[in-house]
């Protein structure tokens, strides 16, 4: 059979490694293909002269558009990133016929369901298994691995800098700004952090894990997101001291009220095997009725753990390209005409367990009222510690572990517990899940 033509948008980091699996591989990948892969028109401004298998690139230009325009293509892959002219540039070749591969969470998760109207108009394949955590196959797990069952829940560890950056604190003791400032050293951490460190980035690949889960359409709007900048070291130390670990996940949830999708720092028992991921690695939990709790662990990042994703989507849809289109895997899993409008918890109604760092006056009464407010606010207490003050200190902290609740509920016991005399500055709250199969 005739080989099959790809056009590569972008060269930077994973088109780099793109262009290296598919030449150190050449032979292997053929053989589960089924026919010959071969980069035939790339395109890019700046690429690494030093890429081994350039040379085996048709022809390497600046012009995108002149890629996808390229009748000789028959899959374009996007790896430019962002949300234009990436969009632009996928829509372009879906209106020309062309099938995409893309690791772009961010373009998925907000314009995914715009992408994939158009690609079933035009009877072509969007595939997008290297836009959640890497090297790890989760999309094409959740998608056909795991299709005889009900998902009941999902937690993944989706971003390695903000895991780097929690195991570090939690490992060593260090301060969130130190670790932050090593992470951009080390290039785990762009110069402007914020998609990792307040939770957008793991909320992009949410979104998509959560369609995936439950059959719905994309809905990055409604995805609570919060961060990791505010966690203290000494967060993460009374956590451990308790038995947990503190990590940024990314959680979304079945229930009879809706769909839970959110991202927060939360303590997880220590015990649990996703606690113990470390360092820029990400882990998946997903937790099927029929399967139980199943673990995916790998690179989330970087050249050739992301380039194997592409690759291999490349792959699927190589063997695609002489199927019947209507008997294709569906995008998000389900039959676009099966897609429900099952709505997304706000946040106020999703409930969790919490810790609570209080900091009061040193004296008698002050814990009791704190609990008094927390038990008319109907919040049971499952642990308390007062730990000791400074040297010299008239306040000290205290640490408490709630049971389940809603969160509008801790809401207002929090505001009142904010607005005693004898409590200074903000109460601290982390929510809890204990991830049991």
């Amino acid at each position: 059979m005739e080989p099959v033509n790809l056009g590569l948008l972008g060269m930077g980091t994973v088109g780099g490694g793109t262009v290296t699996v598919l030449t150190d591989n050449a032979g292997e990948i053929a053989r589960r293909a089924g026919r010959e892969i071969h980069i035939a028109h790339a395109a890019a401004h700046q690429y690494d002269p030093q890429i081994r298998g350039l040379e085996r690139i048709g022809r390497i230009s600046k012009d995108a558009s002149a890629v996808v325009e390229d009748p000789d293509i028959d899959i374009v892959i996007e790896l430019i990133g962002g949300y234009s002219p990436a969009k632009e540039l996928v829509l372009r070749a879906i209106e020309q016929g062309k099938h995409v591969v893309t690791a772009n969470k961010a373009l998925i998760a907000l314009h995914g369901n715009e992408i994939f109207a158009a690609a079933r108009g035009r009877g072509v394949t969007v595939a997008f298994e290297a836009a959640v955590a890497g090297g790890i196959p989760i999309i094409k797990a959740l998608r056909e691995g795991l299709a005889a069952n009900h998902i009941e829940w999902i937690a993944g560890i989706i971003n390695g800098t903000g895991n780097y950056i929690l195991t570090e604190m939690g490992d060593k003791g260090r301060d969130f700004d130190a670790v932050l400032a090593e992470a951009q050293a080390l290039g785990y951490a762009e110069a402007d952090p914020a998609f990792d460190v307040e939770g957008i980035d793991a909320a992009h690949k949410l979104t998509i894990l959560g369609s995936l889960a439950f059959g719905m359409p994309l809905q990055f709007a409604k995805t609570y997101t919060e961060g990791i900048s505010g966690i203290q070291a000494q967060d993460v130390a009374y956590a451990a001291d308790l038995g947990y670990q503190i990590k940024h996940l990314g959680i979304t949830r079945k229930t009879d009220q809706g769909i839970e999708m959110r991202v927060h720092p939360t303590l997880i028992p220590r015990r649990r095997l996703i606690a113990n991921v470390n360092g820029v690695m990400n882990a998946v939990l997903i937790k099927g009725d029929a399967v139980g709790p199943t673990l995916y662990y790998g690179a989330g990042a970087g050249a050739m753990p992301t380039a194997s994703a592409v690759v291999a989507d490349v792959v699927d849809v190589t063997r695609a390209l002489t199927t019947d289109r209507d008997n294709r895997v569906p995008h998000l899993a389900f039959q676009p005409d099966e897609l429900s409008d099952v709505p997304v918890l706000p946040m106020e109604q999703v409930r969790t367990a919490y810790y609570l760092r209080v900091i009061a006056l040193d004296q008698p009464g002050v814990m009791a009222r704190i609990a008094g407010i927390l038990g008319e606010e109907g919040i049971s207490i499952e642990a308390i510690q007062q730990k000791a003050p400074a040297q010299g200190d008239t306040h000290v902290p205290l640490v408490m572990l709630t049971r389940r609740v809603p969160e509008g509920q801790m809401n207002r016991a929090i505001a009142r517990i904010e607005n005693l005399e004898s409590v200074t500055g903000q109460v601290v709250r982390i929510r809890m899940e204990p991830l049991a199969g």
